[in-house]
């Protein structure tokens, strides 16, 4: 191979051979494979802390030197993250500078972006015109979303009914209305946002998806009410000139369905990398691999890790794609491994690699045991069961590698497991350690990796007393991404003190007072179903529980509000009542004085009203808040965060702590409201369907076609959210450079949705994580001894 990388034209400087040779040997096995690419389709999987992205940059600075990439022929390369490409693009414009050659030949764009692109280049083709159509975000509350399911219900009656009635239904008017409030708020938003989304982002239409519905032994017809609930999804965006992200994609594949303009944009593209590979959905493989082909060869580079693909239980993306792609390049000897890290101590190493194969014998032994029991009962099936991580470990990397301080020495064990007495407990350990570590090294910083928000909000709580007493900054990244929540929420409120008797807008209301942590969780259908009663009760009426008159209360004051104030001070007021504080307040002030600009002379709470949904509808307002990833990482900082937002970070110190079995793996749960439905969820099952039929036209398309039933569906989609879970663990695993702390205290709250740390909620006994008592007996040394 590489002497073909030296015959090239005499034109070509042999100093820059020279060190272009040098730059290859500089990267670590696996990578120089990448370094060594000369054309065709190349897989790279790539454990954590390979340095993917540092491996990528000096391979486009390669490719662009070697074959004199220029803007009419140059080299694309995708990702999925604004931040990411800005990132990738400087280190190769600095691989650039360092050979001495101009800084072109090459175009760093997200995924969407270059659909974007492709599909604004030629409106006639694409059919979309982003002068005219605004592009949204749907999600389960979204009217778009809200405004399909009503349309579908009016068109379907018979089908809705059906759904009505679900199991064991009396017919009571109470009950009748309770099961609709479920089925119009919650059960069905939820359907098709996730149905859509899933068909969508696989190039499914709905009329596809109504074909699929007929292979399903499935008396509820989930896909059939999926595909109605899409189809009118179509309808309502189209006639609101709407565009969402994959009709982005869909565009630019309809412009790519053209020969000559196909042409025209392969001749542009000298070939096409991709990262983060693990996280891309079938319609945008077939983007970027349109773009890749040229006459002769198909010219693609994916770099991933399926083991770090968290986002499939609520994304499109799965890793069975990626890991597919792995092995067919795999049969041409073109997969490369990169499995030398340099993030992180050896023992953490050796823990996370410990974790993966567990986990990978656990699922190999239970799926063993499935069969002999379906043996047994003669209904074995030869399914093949995906095991949830690749067989590949982490492995530390050679004494003269050049990355600087790489596998560092760990502090004390490196590895310190914990079962604290309760979640307070939890607290007072991880902090006197916190105290500790970073006024012993200031330089440092710290990260503690929780599973849900609220136990981020906790800790934030909790640790507030670290910045004044011992100038340790505390940054809770979960308060700050609740930032873009505000004008939902204002607008929520507003609506319901506008139209308080709406079932609806109540229900909205209070989902939003429960979200923000002011009244207790309860079933809010049964408080929605008769506004009358819930807020003005009779004498008639029975007594309201506890938490009952608490929520009233707060609703009542919202609208005695509505009386006593000008309609510009409600704006404020509301930040008050959802007890926003700092820059939640700030962007509370900012989103008042944007809608009294707006409003000069004729402001009134339906004009502002309007304001509100042109807002929140086009996207177009920021909150205040930092914009850099450098906040996540600064020095003497202790930053909270969720195991989903800590992928692509690193921090000297990490603590996991909380780690409970109904938490992570978790277990199957359906909603108390939506149980007459079935012992199942509408949303996941149909995941499931949707995604054995894309497996099957992707995979095997030769064999039948079977799409299981609500029953199997459900149990396959609990067995891939449990696999996700375990990469998730093993995500934040891999975070941390000197110290992994994990813990799981021995008594915790029921469950933290419903929890509040005000020292008046009952604790019960928790069973932990199965991972935890397995590390604990392969790594004794590291089972700490409470610190005081």
């Amino acid at each position: 191979m590489e002497n073909n990388i030296n015959l090239m034209s005499n034109s070509f400087p042999e100093n820059l051979s020279i060190t272009l040779d040098k730059l290859r040997n500089s990267l670590r096995p696996g990578q120089q494979q990448l370094g060594y690419w000369e054309g065709g389709k190349m897989a790279i999987s790539a454990v954590p802390g390979a340095g993917k992205s540092h491996s990528l940059a000096v391979a486009a600075a390669i490719i662009i030197a070697r074959y004199q990439l220029h803007p009419r022929n140059q080299l694309i390369i995708v990702t999925y993250t604004r931040s990411a490409a800005a990132g990738i693009k400087a280190k190769i414009k600095e691989r650039l500078k360092e050979l001495k050659i101009p800084q072109t030949g090459f175009m760093v764009q997200t995924l969407h972006g270059l659909a974007l692109n492709i599909a604004t280049r030629h409106p006639d083709l694409s059919q979309l015109n982003l002068d005219t159509s605004t592009v949204i975000i749907p999600t389960p509350s979204h009217r778009v979303i809200r405004s399909s399911v009503e349309k579908w219900i009016a068109r379907n009656p018979r089908r809705y009914q059906l759904l009505l009635e679900g199991a064991e239904f009396d017919g009571e008017e109470t009950e009748r209305l309770r099961r609709q409030s479920v089925l119009r708020t919650e059960v069905l938003p939820k359907l098709a946002h996730t149905i859509i989304r899933e068909a969508k982002s696989s190039g499914l239409t709905p009329e596809k998806v109504w074909e699929l519905s007929h292979y399903s032994q499935d008396h509820d017809d989930i896909l059939a009410v999926g595909a109605g609930l899409y189809e009118q999804y179509q309808l309502v965006m189209r006639s609101l000139d709407f565009i969402d992200y994959d009709d982005m994609i869909l565009g630019a594949l309809n412009v790519l369905d053209n020969a000559k303009i196909r042409q025209i944009w392969q001749q542009q593209i000298f070939a096409v990398f991709e990262d983060e590979a693990q996280d891309s959905s079938p319609l945008q493989e077939r983007l970027i691999s349109a773009l890749a082909t040229n006459e002769t060869n198909c010219n693609l580079i994916r770099v991933g890790d399926p083991n770090q693909a968290i986002n499939s239980t609520f994304t499109p993306a799965d890793p069975v794609y990626f890991n597919w792609f792995c092995e067919t390049c795999k049969e041409d000897d073109k997969l490369a491994e990169m499995t030398q890290a340099g993030r992180s101590s050896k023992i953490i190493i050796e823990a996370a690699n410990f974790v993966l194969q567990w986990v990978n014998h656990q699922w190999k032994y239970e799926a063993q045991k499935q069969q002999e029991k379906q043996l047994i009962s003669g209904t074995e099936d030869d399914k093949k069961e995906v095991i949830p991580f690749r067989l590949q470990t982490i492995e530390t990397v050679s004494k003269n590698d050049p990355q600087p301080d790489a596998n560092p020495e760990p502090i004390g064990e490196g590895l310190e497991l914990y079962r604290p007495d309760d979640i307070y407990h939890t607290v007072d350990l991880i902090r006197q350690r916190i105290i500790e570590l970073l006024t012993k090294n200031p330089d440092h910083n710290v990260a503690i990796l929780v599973r849900e928000n609220r136990q981020g909000r906790f800790l934030a709580e909790h640790l507030k007393d670290l910045p004044k007493k011992h100038k340790i900054r505390v940054y809770e990244v979960g308060e700050s991404e609740r930032f873009s929540q505000i004008p939902y929420e204002i607008l929520t409120l507003l609506q319901f003190i506008d139209r308080p008797h709406s079932p609806d807008y109540l229900k909205n209301a209070l989902e939003i007072l429960e979200k923000r942590n002011l009244i207790s969780s309860q079933d809010l259908n049964a408080l929605a179903t008769y506004p009358e009663n819930f807020l003005y009760p009779s004498p008639l009426i029975s007594e309201q529980k506890k938490q009952v008159l608490e929520a009233r209360r707060y609703c009542c004051n919202l609208l005695q509000a509505k009386l006593e104030l000008p309609d510009y001070q409600l704006i404020p007021f509301l930040g008050m009542t959802l007890k926003y504080t700092g820059a939640e307040l700030a962007t509370v002030q900012k989103l008042s004085e944007r809608i009294s600009q707006e409003l000069i002379g004729k402001f009134s709470l339906k004009n502002v009203l309007t304001v509100l949904r042109e807002i929140i509808n086009s996207e177009q307002f920021e909150p205040v808040e930092e914009d850099s990833e450098e906040r996540y990482t600064r020095a003497n900082q202790v930053t909270i965060i969720t195991m989903h937002k800590s992928k692509g970070l690193d921090w000297d110190y990490v603590f996991i702590p909380f780690l409970h079995e109904d938490v992570l793996p978790g277990s199957p749960w359906v909603p108390t409201s939506a149980q007459f439905l079935g012992n199942f969820t509408l949303a996941e099952v149909s995941r499931a369907q949707i995604r054995a039929a894309v497996h099957h036209n992707y995979i095997n398309p030769n064999d039948p076609l079977i799409i299981p039933n609500p029953e199997a569906a459900w149990e396959e989609a609990q067995q891939l959210k449990k696999a996700e879970e375990y990469r998730l663990l093993y995500v934040a695993m891999t975070r941390p450079k000197r110290l992994l702390w994990m813990s799981a205290a021995k008594q915790g709250p029921f469950r933290w949705s419903i929890f509040k740390a005000d020292g008046n909620s009952n604790l019960q006994a928790k069973t932990p994580c199965p991972i935890l008592p397995i590390l604990m007996n392969e790594f004794p040394n590291s089972v700490m001894e409470y610190l005081f």
